[in-house]
């Protein structure tokens, strides 16, 4: 295998190269009256993730764009090549940001209202607690990130946030062993 792809190309989480794309498509389409087949799309939506196999996270770090499975520039290399670091954080936002704060939904809420897409994709969040100050809503959490460094696990938070962020401890943890690719699935 290309050595600049074997880089990559495998989890963050347990280094596993046993990966599948999902594609996820939905599309309406008009019909042509003549020949009875569909023509261009008026409404089409194509999503897809990345998942190992093994340890069946989703691969935040990995992108499938047309044909071929590729690396997400500014995060593969902090996911791949950096360690877990967990912070114990609050993040500050406005109370319109957060869709729900009861309720089985709550919990996907409030971290999408703390970090946006990277809360609910990228991060391992924990919400501890919230509490609500008039228009606003400080939520509580622990969060596990990838990075190389503390500064950068920092910066990562800080521009996710959708609010103020308050970072009062940031540990570095180890590693998952690497996935033996010798060894029963």
């Amino acid at each position: 295998m290309n050595e600049a792809i074997s880089s990559w190309l495998r989890c963050y989480r347990c280094w596993s190269r046993n990966l599948e794309v999902q594609v996820h498509y939905d599309a309406i389409r008009k019909v042509d009256p003549e020949s009875g087949i569909p023509t261009e799309g008026v409404d089409e939506i194509q999503e897809s993730v990345v998942q190992c196999l093994d340890c069946l996270h989703d691969q935040p770090h990995l992108t499938f764009d047309g044909e071929r499975v590729g690396p997400i520039e500014d995060r593969w290399e902090r996911m791949v090549a950096g360690t877990p670091w967990v912070a114990s954080c609050t993040v500050t936002v406005e109370a319109d940001r957060v869709e729900t704060c009861s309720g089985p939904e709550a919990i996907d809420s409030l971290t999408y209202g703390a970090f946006g897409e990277a809360g609910t994709r990228e991060f391992f969040t924990h919400v501890r607690f919230h509490k609500h100050q008039d228009e606003m809503i400080v939520i509580h959490l622990l969060v596990e990130l990838y990075a190389r460094s503390p500064e950068e696990a920092t910066a990562v938070l800080d521009d996710a946030a959708r609010g103020v962020l308050e970072i009062t401890s940031l540990a570095e943890e180890s590693r998952p062993p690497a996935h033996a690719s010798d060894s029963p699935h």
